[in-house]
């Protein structure tokens, strides 16, 4: 006997049945088309190319060689094998105390050591994707909301509403000040709230900004801070993408700012996202963290985190890695070195084309404006322009209504999840694709032309013959000329 789909939602829990993931949006719905149809330098020439992937590739040679030079931090090697028992028996849910000692330093180094983090206040998770999650259950209840800035990163919508029942209230930002987050803006977003009965807990922030590739300065930090304690309101403060600024002005972590003298905040009320997936260029191995200043949100999160540890043997292995200090200085120089270098690469390339992004200096990502090449201005059109990108283009560039961008045009393009020669070949496809749009353009203002010249002329030649019946009809009133009367 087959079962319904009401039979289905009879059985089943209504997250299983509902559509609360936020899965069903363009910024999925192009990797499900790249994932349909990957590019291949030989193998598929012509399929898509992925742009929407926010990964560091570009200095996997640098772990590489610290991994054949030090067998032993892996249990899988013969150099490593005697420590398999130990790594392989149950673990307690603190993590391994050598592995949250080299994630404090390692959080350190990358805000250069400018501030430092207690590894007692670092609590482990399966991701930044758990760490978000994990965070939103421990200070907001089902129907209570977070500030957020946009544009935000899309998986938001799944990662801190899908099981916890709370709701993302976006704060307005605009292009025409770079995204800027104003107090004005704050403001208006928090009376919004309060006029429609919705408990605001927090304001969630990322920094380096996700999608924008920005960072935020030191006065903007400080306003937030002055904000949400005025509001007596939590700051989560994503912080994922630390280690990928490449050029001045540098990061500044909201950890600095609490440490300023001038700087007044219940730090009970702070709370810092970080994992290794973006830094390091280890999405696979599901290092989140949360780090907070509040005790009960540790020993709360603490408890919540044995629903998706780290495996101790990846514990054991960043551990190992993040702890050699000759390792780490050289990897985050060089690592800024190379994406600097294909920043600057794809930025340049697009320039060639008139084609602008963003001013930006962080991030795996740029901020593309694409708002001219809209056939109108309005959000339809940019799913139309995305649609010919993905289809016909063959790029998956994620386009800025997933991010809830308030005004059309903008993408966000990768760049650091590609070799060299598949970011020449990316370049071309949009070098080709501006260059037809430009000569389709052209041929649609010369049609308006000929169509607008054509029908100026038959208006013309019918005003002529019209004027010509008149003076011609004997019962028209206007005398007739003295030439047509002497003829």
């Amino acid at each position: 006997m087959g079962f319904t789909l009401s039979n289905q939602q009879q059985l089943l829990s209504k997250i299983a049945t509902g559509t609360g993931d936020s899965e069903n949006t363009p910024y999925f719905d192009g990797w499900k088309a790249f994932d349909s149809d990957p590019y291949h330098p030989t193998t598929n020439p012509q399929g898509v190319i992925q742009m929407g992937l926010a990964e560091n590739q570009l200095s996997f040679d640098l772990i590489q060689e610290w991994v054949l030079k030090n067998p032993e931090a892996s249990i899988c090697t013969a150099q490593g094998a005697k420590e398999f028992k130990d790594t392989a028996i149950f673990q307690d849910y603190h993590g391994l105390p050598e592995f949250r000692n080299a994630v404090a330093n390692f959080m350190g180094k990358v805000r250069g050591n400018r501030v430092t983090f207690n590894p007692d206040r670092i609590v482990m998770s399966g991701g930044a994707t758990g760490a978000n999650e994990m965070i939103a259950f421990c200070l907001a209840d089902p129907g209570e909301a977070f500030l957020v800035p946009v544009p935000y990163y899309p998986a938001f919508d799944r990662d801190l509403r899908w099981r916890t029942g709370v709701q993302l209230l976006p704060v307005a930002c605009e292009s025409s000040n770079n995204f800027k987050i104003t107090r004005a803006a704050l403001e208006d977003a928090y009376e919004k709230a309060q006029k429609a009965n919705i408990r605001v807990k927090g304001l969630l922030i990322t920094n380096p900004s996700n999608p924008l590739g920005t960072i935020l300065d030191r006065e903007t930090l400080k306003s937030l801070v002055t904000f949400i304690n005025e509001k007596n309101i939590h700051l989560v403060c994503d912080e994922i993408y630390a280690a990928t600024v490449f050029t001045q002005p540098r990061f500044i972590s909201i950890a600095e700012i609490l440490e300023e003298e001038d700087v007044v905040c219940n730090r009970d009320l702070v709370h810092i996202v970080y994992s290794l997936s973006k830094d390091m260029g280890f999405p696979g191995f599901r290092v989140g963290i949360v780090y907070s200043y509040n005790d009960a949100v540790v020993n709360c999160a603490r408890k919540m985190s044995s629903f998706g540890l780290v495996s101790t043997q990846t514990q054991r292995l960043i551990a190992s890695m993040l702890s050699d200090n000759e390792f780490v200085d050289r990897f985050i120089v060089e690592s800024a070195k190379r994406l600097e270098a294909r920043h600057t690469r794809l930025t340049e390339g697009l320039e060639e084309q008139g084609t602008t992004c963003l001013k930006s200096n962080g991030g795996l990502f740029v901020w593309m404006d694409l708002h001219k090449h809209l056939k109108e201005q309005t959000f339809e059109a940019e799913m139309a322009l995305w649609r010919t990108i993905i289809y016909e283009v063959k790029l998956n560039v994620s386009p800025g209504v997933s991010f809830h961008c308030p005004q059309p045009g903008w993408f966000r393009v990768c760049f650091a999840n590609m070799d060299d020669q598949t970011m020449d070949v990316a370049l071309e496809r949009i070098r080709n694709f501006v260059l037809q749009d430009k000569e389709a353009a052209v041929v649609a203002m010369k049609k308006k032309k000929n169509c607008w010249q054509s029908k100026k002329l038959s208006l013309s030649f019918n005003n002529y013959r019209r004027f010509d019946e008149v003076n011609m009809s004997p019962h028209s009133p206007i005398p007739q000329s003295p030439l047509v009367r002497v003829t």
